[in-house]
């Protein structure tokens, strides 16, 4: 049987086990957050941001932006029903109501349109998720921002090198963005995230909110200013993600270019589509997903089905929120409730082979290609049919 693809994992060197080492023999004492602000100063420079709070996770950091914004009991915050549980959960603790919307059809992200219609004197912010390496609208997203005096905020979870319009990168443009580092993210900490904004007193309060409630500014030790969070990230963890920052570029342009090749072998294949990549703008291509069209009858179980028979890990399109218990549903929301029903995250990983690349294609390929034969040996027999029966008719005596 062929060597199992996975469907991601991370690219670890000698570096970052160097960089690991040090913190863990000598990042202790008046040495404790060395790693940890020299990443920050890596992560806001790579993305020409004026503020940067490292995190234990992408979740963390939402949840402190959004504590900060004062998101709380009887506010509503905007998003696409098609997103990771992680989006939404601290909308939940913070009281907030989550109102899920439909996505793009071709992006995937949440559609403009769809935020603008679910605003009501409620609406405290709009959070655009860039989902796999997609960039929402922001063009259209910052306009109806400003026509509603609500946030933008930018779940950058899975958008490391995705620029928007020439240099604006992911999460460099709303209210705040927030950024992972989990093991399967483009870099990695292990687990880990990022909150980055250009305002300073929502960074000063996301930083207090960070470290228990304590503001810098405060001169008694172990003084409180108000009932924080514990969301900070250690420094053996940033040492790993200033490793990973040192080779950030080797690391967005090999993820772009197994992109690329998925794009090849399967761009022009009817019926199939892959991730845009609209005018100007740049996908990280943190997951290269194909969506395959209904009237194939493609389902993602047939997909599912076809990876593990190939030996190669299959990871499903995210399920609408609103699908699931603890939320109520809306579909309403057609393209978020339909696309994953005909859809597969396909595997990336920096040592990734063009052969392994072109195994994974093969799957969809064979899939597509038997369901084509088979939708025109059925036209064929339909049109077969109609015909004899056409001729019988016409032999057919007058009464």
């Amino acid at each position: 049987m062929n060597e199992r693809i996975l469907y991601t994992k991370p690219s670890i060197t000698s570096l970052e086990a160097e960089y690991a080492a040090d913190a863990a023999a000598n990042g202790w004492g008046q040495q404790c957050y060395d790693y940890i602000i020299r990443f920050e100063k890596m992560f806001r420079e790579h993305l020409d941001v004026g503020f940067a709070i490292a995190t234990s996770s992408c979740t963390g950091a939402m949840h402190m932006g959004l504590a900060a914004l004062d998101v709380g009991r009887g506010d509503e915050v905007i998003l696409a029903d098609t997103n990771w549980i992680a989006t939404a959960a601290p909308i939940v603790h913070l009281g907030a109501t989550p109102v899920f919307v439909d996505i793009d059809p071709v992006g995937w992200c949440i559609d403009p349109e769809a935020a603008e219609r679910a605003i009501t004197p409620r609406t405290k912010a709009i959070i655009a998720t860039h989902l796999y390496g997609n960039l929402a609208d922001m063009g259209a997203l910052l306009r109806l921002a400003k026509r509603h005096g609500v946030a933008i905020i930018e779940d950058s979870a899975e958008a490391i090198g995705s620029v928007w319009l020439g240099d604006r990168r992911a999460g460099s443009m709303g209210r705040f963005g927030t950024f992972s580092f989990h093991g399967t993210k483009t870099i990695t900490t292990g687990e880990g995230g990022m909150f980055v904004t250009n305002d300073e007193a929502l960074y000063e309060k996301v930083l207090t909110l960070s470290n228990h409630g304590r503001a810098r500014a405060q001169k008694k030790q172990f003084w409180p200013d108000a009932v924080g969070f514990k969301y900070k990230m250690s420094n053996i963890q940033a040492a790993l993600g200033c490793a990973q920052m040192m080779r950030i570029g080797e690391l967005t342009d090999r993820k772009r270019q197994i992109f690329r090749r998925y794009r090849a072998l399967l761009g022009d294949l009817p019926g199939v589509a892959v991730n845009p990549e609209p005018a100007g703008t740049i996908n990280g291509a943190w997951m290269p997903t194909a969506v395959i069209d209904r009237e194939l009858g493609i389902t993602r179980e047939d997909m599912t089905e076809a990876f593990a028979s190939a030996n190669i890990d299959a990871r499903v399109f995210f399920h609408p929120l609103s699908s699931l218990p603890m939320f109520s549903p809306r579909p309403e929301n057609v393209h978020a409730w339909d696309i994953p029903e005909r859809a597969i995250n396909l595997p990336s990983y920096h040592d990734m082979t063009d052969e392994q690349i072109a195994r994974v294609a093969a799957v969809i390929t064979h899939l597509v290609e038997r369901r084509n034969r088979s939708l025109a040996e059925m036209i064929r027999v339909e049109t077969l049919s109609a015909a004899q029966m056409h001729s019988q008719a016409k032999d057919r005596p007058s009464p």
